[in-house]
């Protein structure tokens, strides 16, 4: 077994709230930056401590609080993810679950009905989920075999679906997006292309949609923000898109992207990065340097 290397934390996006993102100046992050721990991730230290509270505020300490409501006995809950209006479960054979408001399609049952009860998300059956992960409006998972789905509201780009908030700013990068209105998306025709023909703006996507990442990668993580998406391959490579107005997508920038772009940082500093996890405006990642042959 290979030794464990040491790594780093990094930090980019939104720090207004003075979260701790490295040396950044004002309240925007644009590039991966250095945090100051650099231990990796580890469920020893995990300590509990006071919960702060703003005045008049009121903290449960019960074993069933007001609001619980328990699971159906058969249900064996694997991951549990919350998006802003609807959560999203994993269980032990690999199915998912979603439940909560729909009006953004972010449930996945090709409906913007809203779901009181935890529904198992049907498009993805005979498939075993191994990650699961929820946006403000859009929800990620990854199957067993690397391969992601998406669905949801896409008003950023953050489905990796051609978005008409891009193309009004010039900045489309609109894929291959045939056949979609097929199977319930809603589909909003622009200007037309080179082509002649009109182009496809993906507002909501209610459905499950394969999303091809690149040639060759396997992803093993995904991480949503409020309207971003991260994705980390089995290569140690870091994809981000969607909202980018803080800088949370790591490319030196804030330019908004409706298709996955590689993090050119960690290629360049010769880093892996092995987990990554997305606040709602900034993005967290832990990276290695990369063994030398």
């Amino acid at each position: 077994m290979d030794e464990e290397r040491r790594g780093t934390w990094f930090g980019f996006g939104f720090c207004g709230f003075g979260q701790a993102l490295g040396s950044g100046l004002g309240r925007q992050v644009h590039s991966p930056a250095v945090q100051e721990a650099e231990h990796g991730p580890s469920r020893d230290e995990t300590q509990a401590g006071p919960l702060p509270l703003l005045p008049c505020a009121r903290a449960y300490v019960s074993p069933r609080p007001p609001f619980y409501r328990p699971l159906a006995p058969t249900l064996r809950a694997r991951r549990l993810e919350l998006g802003a209006e609807h959560a999203l479960l994993l269980d032990a054979a690999g199915q998912v679950f979603s439940w909560g408001a729909g009006r953004h399609g972010q449930l996945g049952h090709g409906t913007l009905e809203a779901e009181p009860e935890p529904r198992l998300l049907e498009a993805l059956q005979g498939l075993r989920m191994a990650e699961v992960a929820a946006g403000g409006w859009h929800s990620v998972c990854l199957s067993e075999t690397g391969d992601i789905y998406i669905w949801g509201w896409n008003e950023s780009g953050q489905l990796a679906l051609p978005t008409k908030s891009l193309a009004e700013d010039g900045k489309t990068t609109a894929g291959e997006a045939s056949g979609l209105e097929e199977d319930g998306s809603e589909v909003k025709r622009g200007s037309a292309g080179e082509d002649g023909a009109p182009a496809p703006f993906i507002a909501v996507q209610p459905f499950p949609a394969l999303l091809d990442l690149s040639p060759g990668s396997e992803a093993v993580k995904v991480s949503c923000g409020s309207r971003h998406t991260a994705v980390l391959t089995r290569t140690g490579e870091l994809y981000t898109w969607g909202w980018g107005k803080y800088g949370q997508l790591g490319h030196k920038d804030t330019t908004t992207l409706d298709r996955p772009c590689r993090v050119e940082y960690f290629v360049d500093k010769q880093l892996q990065v092995r987990t990554v996890s997305c606040g709602p405006w900034n993005t967290y990642v832990y990276a290695v340097e990369k063994e030398k042959s």
